[in-house]
């Protein structure tokens, strides 16, 4: 074949160091859009994005040339370095070591996207731990708790 072709689509799941509650109203959607600008200029454009004071949720389209862990590097470090200059209230701001990587096939992306929209009102009954667990699960991906969480 001549050329590389794929389709891809990733949902990726990160915490707030210790799960602080960092993502505050007043930089939420723009710590969304940096992080959409980010994974654009890597060619891994968002499909949607979203999440609570703790955690963020990334639907996005993986590029043909680049490892997961690099997209979640560049927003992870670009995100942290963007927040700080919000203000003496980030100058602290850490994202988690880990993270967590879930495939989506192109007939579940609507539902996936829907997911993504409601977590506001999903995270008024479940926990990130919870819910992180439960994504794990469903997807079998084995886990050691001792070493789930920082």
């Amino acid at each position: 074949m001549s050329q590389s072709l794929v389709d891809i689509i990733l949902h990726l799941v990160f915490s707030t160091k210790e799960r602080h509650p960092w993502i505050k109203p007043d930089v939420e959607e723009e710590l969304h859009q940096y992080i959409c600008g980010v994974c654009r200029n890597l060619n891994c454009p968002v499909i949607k994005i979203n999440g609570v004071e703790d955690h963020i949720h990334v639907l996005l389209q993986l590029g043909k040339t680049i490892p997961i862990s690099k997209i979640i590097s560049e927003m992870k470090s670009s995100s942290s370095r963007w927040i700080k200059t919000k203000g003496g209230h980030y100058s602290d701001f850490a994202w988690q070591g880990g993270y967590g990587g879930f495939s989506v096939s192109r007939p579940s992306l609507e539902g996936a996207k829907k997911y993504l929209s409601l977590q506001k009102e999903h995270h008024k009954t479940v926990t990130f731990k919870e819910e992180f667990v439960a994504m794990l699960q469903r997807a079998k991906i084995p886990y050691d708790d001792k070493y789930l969480w920082d």
